[in-house]
């Protein structure tokens, strides 16, 4: 048996397994409750929601991306480990406030959460827009980076649009058949495997390639220095003024990215997010590994065109082919989990916001929400297909486009008098900077992220309108001490202890 048939058995072999999970998720769901498919029934405990929330920060971009950027740009790329673990901080605070906030008043979603804050269903629409025109290029990057993963470690037997096609097929299917809970158990399978290869790489790399640990730190040291600090290897683009704004706008958008709010929503109690967020900062410390086996690429595969390959391509001539399918099953489930997770947002934004609010409609909001989980796969595949270049370009700035969002979200349940036209406008002048910014090729600007100076404008302006006319609204539009006795939960939180699966 060739190479590439016992790598693709063994990568076949696990998204079964995956599809399996996925699928097997679905019992005992009820088939219409929205809330139990978009956001587990609001009874995920610490095991699920942690290994859920692991799935949608570890993706196909720490296994191509992390590395391929170290080996072009440097240490720069530890900014991933940097705005992670800044993340987890503030998502320690602002993920009990979304939880309790989402509880009392049955919400599901971030344009559930603004749309309740300001009285306002047409603001929920307007955001779900905004948010899906910056979430498709992740759905479209996670089937680019399952198509490479595939078609590298299937030695070029398997082309890259039925890679796309796969990938595709596969997160459609426990998504829609199960949803947010078919992502958790399918996680469980990805961290697994996440963990166990990235250990045996980080040992194997440098033993066989240099001798040792202290071999390949010392030819780093004296042949790539430039690879161990900032700015890095390609000029002063991605210094330390844009590693610190990057750092810091990124952890500051993680907790009003729409999948890690569902991840939120989905935990059965508020102080399972705190414990989340006091594990995860550890988990990101494996982006060390394909960092450094970034640089370590340079001196074995150097002059590589696509750099996302970087690790795969170094290791690929070496290892056993079983081995390669192990590594390739966890770089195509690290795309599959978070890109199922994109498209069920999506779907359940548009069926809370837009589609299902009229009251032919209403009852039907989880039917509604499958079915715009499957097109917006479906226009993530074709774009992926027909122009694969324009959504990878548009991926540049999505988190700092979602980063203009920070104020409609988070900054409303803070401040009692914000003022709904400013926080707008605000928004739209925010991803308008952003936009004129990347367009005229001036991100960073000085070194600094185009998406912290749009956020700058945009509560400069939030600010002043509602130091001009304030808002007043009434109570039940604000949060609740969280100790208040008027926070509901739900039949089975109060069924199972908090930490149960």
């Amino acid at each position: 048996m060739n190479n590439a048939a016992v790598s693709i058995g063994i990568l076949a072999l696990f998204l079964v397994a995956a599809v399996v999970l996925g699928i097997r998720a679905a019992r005992g769901q009820d088939k219409v409750d929205l809330a139990e498919w978009s956001i587990g029934g609001r009874s995920l405990g610490i095991v699920m929601t942690l290994v859920l929330m692991a799935g949608e920060t570890y993706t196909s971009f720490s296994y191509l991306g992390a590395a391929g950027w170290s080996y072009t740009y440097g240490a720069s790329g530890l900014y991933l480990v940097a705005y992670l673990s800044i993340g987890m901080a503030v998502s320690y605070l602002v993920g009990p406030l979304l939880w309790g906030y989402a509880h009392r008043h049955g919400l599901h979603n971030i344009t559930d959460l603004v749309a309740h804050r300001f009285a306002a269903p047409w603001l929920g629409a307007v955001v779900a827009v905004v948010a899906t025109v910056f979430l498709l290029p992740y759905i479209q990057l996670q089937i680019t980076g399952m198509g490479t993963v595939v078609a590298s470690v299937s030695y070029g037997a398997i082309g890259l649009g039925l890679s796309y096609l796969v990938a595709f097929l596969i997160s459609e299917v426990f998504i829609l058949a199960s949803g947010l809970r078919g992502s958790a158990w399918v996680s469980v399978l990805k961290d697994i495997t996440v963990v166990v290869t990235l250990a045996v790489v980080f040992v194997y790399v440098p033993l066989k390639f240099f001798g040792g640990y202290g071999e390949l730190m010392n030819r780093l040291i004296t042949e790539r220095p430039a690879w161990l600090t900032l700015p890095g290897p390609k000029g002063d683009t991605y210094g330390m003024a844009w590693f610190i704004s990057t750092a810091l706008l990124n952890g500051a958008v993680y907790s009003v990215l729409p999948t890690s709010v569902a991840g939120f929503l989905g935990a059965r109690s508020a102080q399972t997010l705190r414990r989340n967020a006091m594990i995860l900062p550890f988990y990101q410390l494996l982006l060390f590994i394909p960092v450094l086996l970034g640089m370590a690429a340079t001196f074995v595969v150097p002059g590589l065109k696509n750099s996302n390959l970087a690790m795969f391509e170094m290791i690929r001539a070496e290892m056993p082919a079983w081995l390669l399918g192990v590594i390739g099953a966890a770089g195509a489930l690290s795309a599959i989990v978070p890109m199922a997770v994109f498209m069920l947002v999506i779907g359940t934004m548009w069926s809370r916001s837009i589609l299902g609010r009229h009251p032919r409609t209403a009852g039907r909001q989880r039917q509604l929400a499958q079915l715009v989980t499957l097109v917006a796969g479906l226009v993530a595949l074709g774009m992926t297909f027909l122009f694969p270049n324009v959504l990878v370009r548009l991926s540049v700035i999505s988190y700092e486009g979602i980063a203009q969002l920070l104020p409609l979200v988070v900054l409303a349940l803070l401040w009692r008098r914000m003022s709904m036209v400013g926080a707008v406008v605000g928004m739209s002048v925010g991803i308008a900077v952003v936009l004129a910014l990347v367009i005229t090729g001036n991100d960073p600007w000085s070194g600094i992220n185009a998406g912290a100076i749009g956020l700058v404008a945009n509560l400069a302006i939030t600010y002043v309108a509602t130091l001009l006319r304030p808002d007043n609204p009434p109570d039940d539009r604000m949060p609740v001490p969280e100790f208040d006795t008027g926070l509901p939960r739900s039949v089975t939180a109060a069924a199972r202890p908090d930490g149960d699966l």
